[in-house]
């Protein structure tokens, strides 16, 4: 656990009075129209900035946007790949109710329709109707530019050039006042490192790549992890594959010796080793002749992104594209370099003293409710209501005591009733108030493994690059060092470079 965080305001940190002669209008470019590019545009628009987002498909969505097609390799390692963006499989149904995944004044509530899906727990198609509709509603699509690819982005004499592929295969450029990356972090696989995995003679998939049960029928498959991934597509297999196998590094010592209900499943902790003759040996002793490992195992950081993880994303992808959109038109101050630093090593201290691996520095947690209720009363915005966080924490007992039924039977009615009256007091007509200032200069050159080049001329400090749910750690060209503003306390989209500050607080 960390320790608990400060999520009050602080004066360095402080709402200006809502003049619209101290605000600014910026010219701001949005990478991606998936949720978060979305919800961020509505919010930049309604704080009266002057918005374009760039996305390289043919429709909103992002990774909710359902493919049958994989990836050419199935594990998602080989850098020359053919790429599938979404991550989705075919029966993907919400692990969070809907009263949970709405913005505030739009509520995810079930419409009616043919093709609309009205369980509180619905499938991936009604979560992209919910944004497609949000998109309609607050005219998202006409700031969209499709089927155009951004290649580059650099910083040049205190404004961005962003230089982008269109549909035709033209290369073009454009400047912008401020960026805003929102390009998602579930299309690189992180894979579970396995003594002898290169001499095994079996198949292996990462979940990135799994869309239904079908290709593994008959077979015996290990699924490695057991988070919300693993879990569902294990339920899913049973009936399908042969036999079940689940490596867990968290599975508790008293459930290692069991099997589930089901006979075909069994509970181990993580793989030992994997051998030529297709043996797989379990850290329990156990040997079991594999066909199939699938890595249920999550994603890695795409360079300098990141995701705030364990989060109810869409009403925090609005507060945080609320704080974004306030810091640009400067209605709050940022606090000072020196209390920026001060407060990224006193959280890194409180997560090493908390024992927390750095890989989670962005899996909130517990401490999601008081993270957003910070971001809210730094924008000027209601605080995290109560039954929001009651009804995450009974969502997530319910999950963990009924796996295969969690969905369809719970017992916090009253919640989803408080939940209904609270929908009924927002109206898609209220205008958001918030508030915030950037200050943007500093040198660094960042390149993503999905081909982005980001480089930023001769910037002495400051923040210099706004970004959504993402962090970066590295060190400019002249050796400062690039570390996340405010993982947690401070804020959460802004990233501070330094020229010689070389202290790694991470």
């Amino acid at each position: 656990m960390l320790a608990p965080l400060n999520c009050q305001p602080s004066p360095q940190l402080s709402t200006m009075p809502n003049s619209q002669s101290q605000l600014a209008s910026r010219h701001v470019a949005v990478i991606g129209a998936g949720a978060g590019g979305i919800v961020v545009a509505r919010e930049l628009s309604r704080e009266g900035h002057r918005v374009v987002v760039f996305e390289r498909n043919s429709q909103i969505g992002g990774t909710w946007v359902y493919s049958p097609e994989i990836e050419s390799d199935p594990l998602g390692v080989n850098p020359d790949r053919t790429r599938i963006h979404s991550s989705l499989y075919k029966s993907l149904r919400t692990n969070l109710p809907r009263e949970l995944m709405g913005v505030r004044d739009y509520p995810f509530v079930p419409r009616e329709g043919e093709d609309r899906d009205p369980r509180r727990f619905p499938g991936h198609r009604e979560v992209l109707k919910y944004l497609e509709d949000f998109a309609n509603e607050f005219g998202i699509c006409e700031l969209v530019r499709f089927r155009t690819e951004v290649v580059f982005v650099g910083l040049e004499l205190g404004k961005w050039r962003i230089r982008f592929r269109c549909e035709n295969g033209a290369v073009d450029e454009e400047t912008f006042d401020a960026v805003v990356v929102c390009v998602g972090n579930f299309s690189l696989p992180r894979v579970a490192e396995i003594p002898g995995i290169d001499e095994w003679p079996g198949e292996q998939m990462h979940s990135h790549n799994y869309r239904s049960p079908e290709p593994f029928r008959g077979k015996v498959v290990v699924v490695i992890g057991y988070s919300s991934s693993g879990t569902d597509i294990s339920q899913e297999l049973i009936g399908v594959a042969k036999e079940i196998h689940i490596a867990w590094k968290s599975a508790k010592t008293e459930l290692l010796d069991t099997q589930s209900s089901i006979n075909s499943v069994s509970l181990h902790p993580m793989i030992e080793s994997v051998h030529k003759d297709g043996r797989v040996v379990f850290q329990d002793g156990c040997i079991v002749s594999v066909d199939v490992i699938l890595h249920c195992t999550g994603y890695a950081t795409v360079d300098c992104f990141a995701f705030s993880m364990s989060a109810v994303p869409l009403p925090l992808f609005e507060l945080q594209g609320n704080w974004v959109a306030g810091v640009l038109s400067n209605r709050i101050a940022l606090p000072s370099k020196e209390e920026m630093l001060a407060d990224v090593r006193a959280f890194y201290a409180a997560l090493e003293a908390s024992g927390k691996p750095k890989h989670l520095t962005h899996e909130l947690g517990d401490s999601l409710p008081a993270y957003m209720n910070w971001l809210a009363a730094t924008c000027g915005r209601p605080a995290y209501e109560e039954w929001r966080k009651e009804m995450y924490i009974a969502t997530n007992i319910n999950r963990l005591a009924n796996l295969e039924s969690f969905r369809d039977v719970w017992h916090d009615d009253e919640l989803s009733r408080q939940a209904y009256e609270e929908f009924s007091k927002f109206t898609t007509n209220e205008r958001s108030q918030n508030n915030s200032h950037m200050n943007i200069s500093s040198s660094l050159t960042l390149r993503s493994t999905e081909g982005f080049l980001f480089h930023l001329e001769s910037l002495p400090f400051s923040a210099v690059f706004m970004f959504f749910g993402s962090y970066h750690k590295g060190t400019t060209r002249s050796g400062g060092y690039v570390s996340n503003y405010s993982t947690q306390n401070r804020g959460c989209c802004a990233v501070l470079a330094m020229k010689g500050f070389q202290e790694n607080c991470s």
